[in-house]
């Protein structure tokens, strides 16, 4: 298994945007065969980053998620609504191996 951890740096005057922004993304990576861990939005600290992680089975899996996004209707839409609304400044992408008890 692999997960992918995204950190946002988040517009802090859009964090309503980010958040509806990230509840379009969790059933997708659901339907399109990842599993959604949950997003992470700002409540102490710093008030601009915002956490995703989801997990595939692996790499490779990862890698067919990411060619079926670029077809899928609705998530060329919640690209758009990012971009429309600017609500993620930028972003970084690290993928970690889980370890469980």
């Amino acid at each position: 298994m692999i997960t992918c951890y995204l950190r946002y740096v988040i517009d802090p005057y859009k964090s309503a945007e980010f958040e509806q922004y990230a509840k379009m993304w969790i059933p997708l990576v659901n339907r399109l065969g990842g599993i959604h861990h949950g997003y992470f939005l700002p409540h102490e600290g710093a008030n601009n980053i915002g956490i995703a992680l989801f997990s595939f089975p692996s790499l490779a899996a990862y890698e067919e998620y990411r060619t079926k996004i670029r077809q899928d209707t609705e998530c060329q839409a919640a690209f758009q609504y990012a971009e429309e609304t600017r609500c993620i400044m930028s972003y970084e992408r690290s993928f970690m191996q889980p370890v469980f008890a």
